[in-house]
């Protein structure tokens, strides 16, 4: 990566096990797609004190060469998943992986085409 991983934690204290969890996936991203050219990489934690939401959120901005931005900003509605840190961030990884290899399909051309419709036959009566 042409510049450093940033990842910040807010409204909590900063995990280790999470920051190592992170670096995996940033590192398994660049194998698919070859280099990352910038990886931000927010957690939020849910407020102990005013446990309304006790949801963790994972977004994820990151740079690709040719300037191509990929944002995962996916908050959590009522998915009780959420409540485990290591969910949230292996699900918006999981759609930042989904994005990146679409972004990738499309430089290539490899997009799917509708086909032409194709004339059927089988509901005409047969020609006498």
């Amino acid at each position: 990566m042409e510049s450093p991983l940033k990842i910040s934690f807010q409204g909590g204290d900063t995990s280790d096990a999470l920051r190592q969890m992170i670096v995996e996936h940033v590192d398994t991203l660049e194998q698919l797609h070859g280099r990352l050219t910038a990886c931000h990489v927010v957690i939020r934690v849910p407020d102990k004190h005013h446990r309304t939401s006790g949801l963790y959120s994972a977004n994820i901005h990151m740079t690709l060469p040719g300037g191509i931005d990929i944002n995962v900003d996916h908050t959590p509605q009522a998915d009780d998943r959420f409540s485990n840190p290591q969910f949230a961030v292996n699900d918006a990884f999981r759609r930042a992986k989904r994005l990146i290899k679409e972004r990738v399909d499309k430089q290539r051309g490899e997009v799917k085409k509708l086909h032409e419709r194709i004339d059927r036959t089988l509901d005409r009566p047969p020609e006498a």
